[in-house]
């Protein structure tokens, strides 16, 4: 089992890494680009790319055909995003959506790679770094449940 994840998701968040990598020196040279904490801004990013290879991995397990794998890409994905704060603080939003978007690990990832480089955040880095590793541990945890049950594994 060990290896096969390692496998998968270290593949997906190898490529993910590199295609932020890109994004980020194309990015260096439309703007002036100063990153206030470079090596929480690497952890974040490592974290962020494993988070999400776990994810999309499960979500191919889970998947029968074509049409479920793209099912959650393309209805949860999105609002998770808008509604983390990417475009805009948290703090904006009415004390409902704020409360809600709490329950919401992609503020976290967010909000903690923000503060690497702005040293601005909606949630302190120290508690999005936690919340990170609580969701990675939850979606680990989910792995080992479907590889020790065989979940969508065996016919």
């Amino acid at each position: 089992m060990t290896e096969i994840v390692l496998g998968y998701v270290g593949a997906a968040a190898t490529k993910g890494m590199m295609i932020g990598i890109i994004i980020l020196g194309t990015a260096s040279l439309f703007v002036d680009l100063s990153i206030a904490h470079p090596f929480v801004m690497l952890l974040f990013f490592v974290l962020t790319a494993i988070t999400f290879s776990l994810f999309g991995f499960i979500i191919g397990i889970w998947a029968k055909d074509f049409e479920q794998l793209n099912l959650i890409p393309m209805l949860v994905i999105p609002p998770l995003v808008f509604l983390g704060g990417s475009f805009y603080s948290v703090n904006m939003l009415p004390p409902f959506w704020q409360a809600v978007s709490h329950f919401n690990p992609v503020l976290y990832l967010i909000s903690g790679f923000r503060w690497s480089f702005f040293e601005i955040a909606d949630v302190n880095p120290v508690v999005s770094f936690t919340i990170i590793i609580v969701f990675l541990a939850v979606l680990m945890g989910l792995l080992t449940w479907i590889f020790r049950t065989g979940y969508r594994l065996r016919n």
